[in-house]
């Protein structure tokens, strides 16, 4: 991790495609730049969704055409049912439409629908094209847009179809995060807060401390970011396609995916971090009951996600959830399970996930049963 005046550089290194993250202020304005610098003469299909597009597409188009980047943008619907077949094919019909070659690029400015769906389209569209990420969400800046998972959901589950394939750079501008809304901005905090919980217990501990200066912005911003994108670019450049330790990231996310599927994907009701946060505690409170893990951990983890105002029980979800059956069909549609058996991340105490294979379906369906109305 290096330091370039406010900015911080994170390098994913993956031999021939290594690529940057680049993290700041002032980064939107300086994209053209920064693009042009890494592949002089591309051209760019930039997509976006409604509401980033109203926010900063102007900016992006301005700093691109400064850099003598011709781009071509294309402005899809918000929202987690825009990672779908249809709007795949739209994105696909618009790159090639534009007559973009395999060396050009296809741009993301968006949250982590927006890459994930850009992201699959780049990596699909003539073989395999360059990719670019500009994430405005938290979450997308700590996680989605790092690491070169793509894809969309299906009706068997949440991102069930795509492909690996990696970013050429990621320029998270910090000053965006500002224009979110203050639910977006506590959904990506429990992305953030992850990393600390998998295996770095003193940024846990720095994060319960300095939370409300993250949130504030500046310096504690930009080094929660910067931690949260060196600690996955870690774990990427030693198990890029996610055959071993990778599945750590996946900390809360078997629960954060079903309930996220149970309330069909709606917004209004669970955003993908929120579910993320409640899986995170229902992993540390089922690794207790597992007599894996102390209860008092389990308490903490949910003190501090609910200080910071994520919800923190399947109680908070708004409406009612199906039964638990249903809720275990979702998790065995998780991209985890092997065979047919449950894997879950499980934890022996903050900062010690791992990885648990032929985890007892009994025992997660008495757990989530009792879970239920708590």
């Amino acid at each position: 991790m290096t330091q370039t005046t406010s900015h911080e550089t994170v390098r994913v290194n993956l031999g021939e495609r290594s690529y940057d993250i680049v993290i700041g202020p002032g980064l939107i304005a300086r994209a053209g730049a920064e693009i042009a610098a890494r592949k002089p003469g591309i051209r760019c299909a930039v997509i976006t969704d409604r509401n980033v597009a109203a926010a900063h597409l102007d900016s992006l188009m301005e700093s691109l055409a400064t850099g003598g980047i011709e781009a071509v943008p294309l402005v899809l619907e918000p929202g987690e049912k825009t990672k779908r077949f249809d709007e795949l094919v739209k994105v696909c019909d618009h790159v090639l439409g534009a007559r973009l070659e395999r060396g050009d690029a296809v741009v993301a400015l968006g949250g982590g629908v927006i890459g994930d769906l850009s992201g699959f389209a780049a990596g699909i569209v003539r073989r395999g094209m360059s990719f670019i990420q500009v994430p405005t969400s938290l979450l997308a800046q700590v996680d989605s847009s790092v690491g070169g998972k793509t894809g969309i959901n299906a009706s068997h589950g949440k991102n069930l179809i795509g492909v690996f394939h990696q970013p050429d750079l990621v320029l998270a501008d910090t000053d965006v995060l500002d224009t979110l809304p203050i639910r977006e901005f506590r959904a990506g905090y429990a992305e953030v807060a992850k990393y600390g919980l998998i295996d770095r217990p003193e940024f846990f501990g720095w994060l319960e401390q300095n939370w409300r200066d993250v949130f504030a912005g500046g310096a504690a911003r930009i080094r929660a970011i910067a931690t949260g994108c060196q600690a996955k670019a870690d774990v990427v450049a030693a198990d890029e396609r996610e055959s071993g330790a990778r599945a750590l990231l996946n900390l809360g996310h078997t629960f954060g995916h079903a309930l996220e599927a149970a309330t069909d994907y709606d917004g209004r009701r669970l955003v993908h971090g929120e579910g993320v946060a409640i899986g995170m505690v229902l992993a540390h409170e089922f690794s207790a009951r597992m007599n894996l893990a102390s209860p008092d951990d389990a308490a903490r983890v949910q003190r501090h996600l609910s200080e910071v105002g994520l919800p923190t029980h399947m109680a908070d979800i708004e409406g009612e959830l199906p039964a638990t059956d249903i809720l275990m069909k979702h998790i065995g549609q998780d991209k985890k399970v092997r065979r047919g058996a449950l894997t879950f991340i499980l934890t022996r105490g903050i900062g010690e996930a791992f990885v648990a294979d032929d985890v007892p379906a009994d025992e997660v369906f008495r757990f989530l049963e009792e879970k239920r109305g708590s």
